[in-house]
């Protein structure tokens, strides 16, 4: 970005960066975000207004004197943004610029007060990101203050040189200001970049219809598309849409996020057809703390005793065939695991054989946080692994033994999986720059809020 997006910087933090249709993302920036938002602007603001002042022509004298003029400095000591119901951002400024006057014998030191009025209307552009632009664009000027007594210019030459100062101020402000608009919906346009959910997969946010604008928030719609191996990962269609309701999440915040239930079965549905969330749990003969070998399950099956005399070690091939389940009540997140679990010796050939197979269905407690733009997750397991007898090639087995040997070798390799790729995460729509700062997470009957403050860094 240059240094001239100053207004950018403003822009960006009132505009909705999140928001989704089906999977479903609403993002509200409230008005609070606004006064965070205006002090932060109000140095690339400055410097945004520091334009080049032509000379000045001295008409006074008998030939044409040219004076030269320069800007030392613009302070803002005032800035106010104002949300606009159906409009989009209002700006109000007051900037005092500090002058230097190379005039004969000695410079002059002028102040020159000015008020900006800039109205910015917030749409949706033609590739689905924000886009803003300027309706209207104003500047008033008070009379300027010569700073130094000991040098006052005469007023036939103060007249001209404030209304010189003015006029051009007034043709180069406002095209400086819309440069900089043009040169933050550029900004805006990485909204639609691909970010990394896995090593093959990728999420890719859009709008999808103009922001809701009123005098307390800023609402928008993103439509997320998850991505494996460059296609698409699609749920069925329904005919409804996620409305998030009003006066959710944490009151005064910065910012809502609303996710739906959609979201969370598209990611799951993601992870489940990229096979990141199958398995292979390999015993270790020579571990102490490791149980999974033929030795310890000959004692409660005897034919993998009779066939396996010295200890082996063995593993247990988890697939899950199912998809993953997540469920979203008030207060209470859990997720369900439906894996298909192989239990495998080696054979005399160098390869594996089957003793038997297990249907599992494990439930879990799903706690979930934000750090940076990323919502990530971690689990616990709620209640015992359940397992029924799938089929089995070492004749009658007592699944209550088979349970606590389950137990112990199955729910630990498990959950660090499992948290593992939950702890990376998926990229909540932002753009370049753009984080989450101290965010609340809340659960709701069928979808979770985000309440966050907003942090710019460049």
């Amino acid at each position: 970005m240059t240094r001239e997006n100053g207004l950018g910087l403003l822009l960006v933090l009132l505009l909705p960066v999140v928001g989704a249709s089906r999977p479903g993302t609403v993002v509200r920036l409230n008005k609070e975000v606004l006064s965070y938002a205006a002090e932060a602007g109000k140095a690339p603001l400055q410097r945004a207004l520091q334009v080049t002042v032509p000379n000045f022509l001295d008409r006074s004298g008998e030939a044409l004197q040219p004076t030269r003029i320069q800007i030392l400095n613009v302070h803002l000591p005032h800035l106010h943004l104002k949300l606009i119901a159906g409009f989009g951002i209002r700006l109000s400024a007051a900037a005092n610029f500090t002058l230097k006057i190379f005039h004969v014998p000695e410079p002059l030191h002028l102040m020159l007060p000015m008020e900006l009025l800039v109205d910015a209307p917030v749409d949706q552009c033609s590739i689905g990101t924000p886009v803003v632009s300027i309706s209207d664009c104003f500047s008033f000027f008070d009379e300027a203050i010569v700073l130094d007594d000991r040098n006052r210019a005469a007023p036939a030459l103060l007249v001209p040189l404030q209304k010189h100062i003015q006029a051009v101020l007034q043709s180069k402000l406002c095209l400086r200001v819309s440069n900089v608009v043009q040169s933050l919906n550029v900004h805006l346009g990485t909204l639609i970049g691909l970010s990394r959910v896995g090593p093959e997969s990728q999420v890719r946010y859009s709008m999808i219809n103009a922001p809701t604008i009123t005098r307390d928030y800023i609402s928008l719609d993103v439509n997320a598309i998850l991505f494996l191996l460059g296609r698409p990962i699609m749920l069925p269609e329904v005919n409804t849409s996620f409305v998030l309701p009003h006066h959710v999440g944490t009151r005064g915040a910065m910012v809502t996020v609303g996710l739906s239930q959609d979201l969370f079965d598209s990611a799951l549905l993601l992870l489940q057809k990229a096979g990141v969330l199958n398995m292979d749990i390999t015993g270790q003969l020579k571990s102490d703390d490791n149980i999974l070998n033929t030795s310890v399950l000959g004692q409660l099956i005897p034919e993998v005793a009779r066939q396996f005399p010295e200890p082996m070690a063995l593993v247990l091939k988890v697939r899950l065939g199912a998809m993953p389940t997540v469920t979203l009540h008030t207060n209470n997140a859990t997720l369900q695991l439906q894996p298909f679990v192989e239990v495998l010796a080696p054979a005399s050939n160098s390869a594996f054989q089957s003793l038997f197979s297990l249907n599992v269905v494990v439930n879990l407690s799903l706690q979930l946080f934000v750090s940076g733009v990323r919502l990530r997750g971690t689990t616990s397991v709620l209640g015992n692994v359940q397992i029924t007898m799938a089929s089995s090639n070492v004749g009658f087995i007592d699944m209550e033994k088979v349970q606590i040997l389950m137990d112990t070798v199955f729910e630990r390799p498990l959950l660090d999986h499992l948290n593992a790729l939950l702890g990376l995460g998926i990229a909540l729509p932002h753009v370049v720059n753009l984080h989450y700062i101290s965010p609340e997470i809340f659960v709701y009957e069928g979808y979770v809020v985000v309440s966050s403050a907003l942090l710019y860094q460049r």
